[in-house]
């Protein structure tokens, strides 16, 4: 049974009447010819000349602009006569192919009922609702997509199986080792990108390690000292992984660009005043710092003068704002560790009294928000103090061979306590898992002991998930990186230890581990013998070109070509009677006095009969003018040695 057409008025049904069937080309021509002559004029032939037009304009504008219309909607028409006008025979068929669980009788509905559903429906607007699926429709059309989906939803379907267990989740089927060193690596920070990886150890030294860049050998290709003779406690990258936050062992911290070049020094402040909030920056020791997590440029750090600043901008060399951290009475106590929560409304410090304070970053910096006075043991550092990525838990470990669990909503009492943690190092952490279902942290080496471990709990449980032995040596840092999805994990004896899982891991250290260490091929050295060309020599070679100053001042330093007259003469050595004496005497005595020198063990008697015979033969100056007069000189003769003396005799003038 056909039905009629609804127009985009009232929804009307012509149950009754039949549709009427389109009208050929001649009856429309008879037509007019029978209204000519009942007219008896040409008028009547003109008015059906209009008529004929405007049919002939809406078959061409629904042939060629609601074709479209037509096929989606059940648009039957676009003009003055009929506009927007919908087929219910269309939607009814669709409805039957749509519903193929209808019964016949439902399919051909008696003529009365559907004159009653249109005396119902007319008081409705508008077309038809589109046919809408069935629950059984949608259960079989989604059967149907499970048995066509790939191998890759079936490996997911695993995956979510391998999930459900906490120890599966844990990346540490694989192990790679770095060596940054000998001595304890105290801090460890990975790049947000997951492409570098830096460390600081207790020998000053901070290397750099690029995934991308290494072999399987594992070596650094940057090793640096920032802060000259003070060890590296802490390292953090930025919210956008350009610069690094380097907290020493010094008063000041500095920040260090991707490649280790400095681009600030905070400044120091004046360790004569007694009030810390006028001071310009710190002035003892700095123990922890930390960047903000979403602004570039501003990180906050804490020291042991007893404040927790915050530093903004890199060109001012000033803190912005001075938190002082006060113990029970009043009096100054000293943050150990320090850290902003992930959506930077809460500053949490961990004090050396043992007590957790942290303060509201939208408010005055006076009086603490959260204040735990006995969270842990008196005297024993707070290691770390990390919040989880989903912000309502926070986690401390301290010196006190425990770590805490605690959540935000109900801060007095913690949550859990684990126990037997040995901590050597006040620099030991814990963190995280991406997922918050994990807790991490490492051991100190006990007494004892062969290996120390790495514990994994279950932060609803609360029980030990897994224990992973890492080393002969005591574990320092712990960094779970959330991109990465892998485990970094630094050591007391200067190694740096990797965890990763083939399947759940991306890139990090998985892209080093394939690529093979190729050792370089040693060099021969060949011996060659210098060739001296004759140019080449000093006397051939050329003088450069050079300014007339130049030339002026190297000929002002020739003592010949200046024509320098002799020094002066100086007692002692360096003046020109140097060599013979430093006083005239010696000099006339050396030079005119003596021709000859006399040896000091020459015999004078000697010495002088050697010139006896030459001055008797050939007198030269007293012997000729008392040749005459003078007696013969007699001389005594030289006894032999073994004759002695004759002895004189006594005269009479003796008596």
């Amino acid at each position: 049974m056909q039905r009629g057409k609804i127009s985009f008025g009232k929804i009307q049904l012509n149950v009754n009447k039949a549709p009427a069937e389109p009208k050929s080309n001649e009856t429309e021509r008879e037509d007019a010819k029978v209204s000519t002559e009942a007219g008896g004029n040409g008028g009547g032939f003109k008015k059906m000349d209009k008529q004929q037009m405007i049919r002939q304009i809406e078959d061409v504008a629904e042939d060629l602009e609601s074709q479209h219309l037509k096929e989606v909607m059940g648009i039957s028409g676009f003009g003055r006569k009929a506009a927007k006008v919908f087929d219910i025979n269309e939607q009814i068929e669709k409805a039957r192919v749509t519903r193929p669980g209808m019964d016949k009788k439902k399919e051909e509905p008696k003529p009365e009922d559907d004159v009653k559903e249109g005396e119902e429906e007319e008081e409705v607007i508008g077309p038809l609702p589109p046919a809408v699926t069935t629950d059984k429709e949608k259960t079989t059309k989604e059967a149907s997509k499970d048995e066509d989906s790939d191998d890759d939803d079936d490996s997911s379907d695993e995956d979510s199986d391998d999930e459900q267990s906490l120890a599966k989740r844990i990346p540490y089927t694989h192990e790679v080792q770095m060596q940054h060193g000998s001595r304890a690596v105290l801090a460890l920070a990975g790049d947000p990108s997951g492409a570098r990886l830096v460390s600081g150890s207790i020998d000053y030294d901070m290397c750099f390690w690029d995934f991308a860049g290494m072999d399987s050998g594992m070596r650094s290709f940057r090793q640096l000292q920032p802060c000259e003779n003070h060890p590296i406690r802490s390292l953090q990258y930025s919210v956008t992984g350009d610069m690094i936050l380097v907290i020493s062992g010094n008063a000041q911290a500095k920040v260090l660009d991707r490649d280790g070049f400095e681009k600030l020094e905070c400044c120091k402040g004046d360790q004569y005043i007694s009030d810390m909030s006028r001071t310009k920056g710190h002035v003892a020791q700095l123990t922890c710092g930390c960047w903000h997590p979403f602004n570039r440029e501003q990180f906050l750090t804490a020291a042991l003068d007893g404040t927790l600043r915050i530093w903004q901008g890199l060109k001012s060399k000033e803190q912005v704002q001075v938190i002082k951290t006060r113990a029970q009475g009043g009096l100054r106590t000293n943050a150990a560790s320090c850290n902003f929560n992930r959506d930077a409304t809460l500053i949490a410090a961990g004090c050396v009294d043992g007590s957790i304070q942290t303060w509201d970053t939208r408010k005055m910096f006076v009086n603490t928000t959260h204040c735990v006075r006995d969270a842990h043991q008196k005297g024993s550092e707070i290691t770390s103090i990390v919040f989880s990525y989903m912000g309502q838990q926070l986690a401390t470990r301290s010196n006190d061979e425990t770590m805490k669990l605690w959540d935000l909503r109900q801060f007095k009492q913690p949550l859990h306590t684990w126990t037997n943690l040995f901590s050597r190092y006040d620099t030991t952490d814990c963190c995280f898992s991406p997922d918050d279902r994990l807790l991490v942290t490492g051991e100190s080496l006990p007494k004892g002991q062969a290996e120390a471990n790495l514990y994994f709990y279950s932060t609803k449980s609360y029980e030990e998930v897994q224990r992973i032995p890492v080393s002969n040596a005591h574990v320092v840092k712990t960094l779970w990186h959330p991109k990465l999805n892998q485990l970094f994990v630094s050591c007391g004896n200067g190694t740096i230890k990797c965890y990763y899982d083939e399947q759940r891991s991306i890139r990090g250290a998985k892209l080093c581990v394939v690529k093979t260490h190729r050792k370089r091929q040693p060099m021969e050295m060949v011996g060659v013998s210098q060739i001296i060309t004759p140019h080449a020599l000093p006397l051939f070679r050329q003088e450069k070109s050079r300014t007339s100053r130049k030339r002026m001042e190297k000929a002002r330093m020739d003592p010949v070509k200046s024509q320098r007259p002799d020094l002066p003469i100086t007692s002692g050595q360096g003046g020109r009677v140097a060599s013979s004496g430093g006083t005239l005497s010696s000099y006339v005595i050396r030079n005119l006095g003596l021709s000859k020198r006399v040896d000091d063990d020459q015999d004078p008697r000697e010495a002088i009969l050697k010139y006896a015979k030459d001055a008797a033969e050939n007198p030269y100056w007293i012997a000729p003018a008392y040749k005459q007069t003078q007696p013969k000189a007699i001389f005594s003769e030289k006894l032999p040695a073994d004759e002695p003396a004759t002895k004189k005799p006594k005269t009479e003038a003796d008596k």
